[in-house]
């Protein structure tokens, strides 16, 4: 990777800005799907045991319109909390009560400030709004490590570079390893299955890898609305229908001959479920798909956009032996990735 990472930099005894991905579901107060929060954990904790003086976390969660308290970080640190020791929450970016909860922090100490998206300089890549940041928490070092963000040119992702040299964090290296290999070096066969409703969301997709791939796949609501394949594009032919016959799943003459491909690939890159999975009648051809590419040992396999791997999440909880190369925090950062987009939030991280 040309980007220089956290183990390119000596963090011993300094304050550690963090820019994470937490922007989870939640539901009641509660979050109910943790993956982008246990996905920071690598980073965090080696910042910890190399010995950081103090590290200070931000991120958004969801798009609030003002100081929306629904869409606050609070349940966040709290959940972050069950998982390391030492984590406080402040509900503010910057100022003196900000300047006093790093001074409070215990060496090692993590402190969550509150959700990015409550001020309107975070959008607006606002250079202010991050150098106060800096100057409340007495930031040295930044790190980024919120995938899911890079493809947005926002003060944590683009203007902080104004005031601090940045470093990807494990989970941004991860991200950018797996995806760079998929497009320079992949094994073959190589396999894009899409899916999904948006039919103008998945184009460019299809359009790139109808030259690199050996088989593209094209199921969902897409594939019902009648996509139309070539020689190297399957679309599927069959599909499980309700009661008013609309095409709620890949049938099985389809799925059959997906999990053919899925067989003889050694690459695969998934992306936009089969069918309506949120209903377990019409989860049959997805839960096929993540099931085998979950099981493959022989192949490099990643899994992006955020429904999809929402629901291998789910599945992996009561499949805890389902193993993938990637499954992408990071939805539309992963597909601009892919389609070779330059991302803000990458170009401003030190090179090697």
């Amino acid at each position: 990777m040309d980007y220089k990472t956290i183990k390119d930099v000596n963090v011993r005894n300094k304050i550690v800005l963090v820019r994470v991905d937490f922007n989870v579901p939640m539901k009641d107060g509660v979050v109910v799907e943790d993956l982008r929060i246990r996905a920071s954990l690598p980073t965090l904790e080696y910042l910890r045991e190399k010995g950081a003086s103090k590290i200070i976390v931000i991120t958004h969660l969801g798009r609030p319109e003002g100081k929306d308290k629904s869409l606050s970080l609070a349940p966040i640190s709290k959940k972050l909390g069950e998982m390391m020791p030492n984590v406080a929450f402040i509900d503010d970016v910057s100022g003196p009560d900000v300047e006093d909860a790093v001074k409070r922090l215990p060496k090692g100490g993590i402190l969550v400030l509150e959700n990015l998206r409550f001020f309107a300089g975070e959008e607006k890549n606002s250079d202010d709004f991050i150098r106060e940041i800096i100057e409340s928490t007495g930031a040295e070092i930044y790190v980024q490590d919120g995938f899911a963000v890079v493809h947005r040119a926002h003060a944590s992702t683009s203007a902080v570079a104004n005031h601090l040299p940045v470093y990807a964090g494990f989970l941004v290296e991860k991200e950018v390893l797996n995806l760079t290999k998929v497009l320079e070096k992949p094994a073959r066969p190589l396999l894009l299955i899409i899916g999904g409703a948006k039919v103008e969301d998945k184009e460019p997709l299809i359009a790139k890898f109808s030259k690199m791939a050996d088989q593209i796949v094209v199921g969902g609501k897409i594939a019902a609305d009648g996509y139309k394949g070539n020689e190297k594009i399957y679309v599927a032919e069959d599909f499980d229908e309700d009661s008013t016959g609309a095409k709620l799943d890949v049938g099985p003459v389809a799925t059959s001959k997906i999990a053919g491909f899925i067989t003889d690939a050694k690459t695969i890159i998934w992306n936009g479920l089969m069918g309506k999975a949120e209903d377990p009648a019409y989860a049959t051809a997805s839960t096929i798909v993540a099931e085998m590419m979950g099981e493959k040992e022989d192949a490099k396999t990643i899994v992006c956009g955020g429904d999809t791997t929402g629901f291998v999440e789910s599945l992996s909880e009561e499949h805890p032996n389902l193993n993938y190369s990637l499954v992408s925090t990071g939805g539309g950062a992963a597909l601009e990735f892919l389609l070779g987009k330059e991302l803000p939030g990458l170009s401003v991280i030190e090179l090697k």
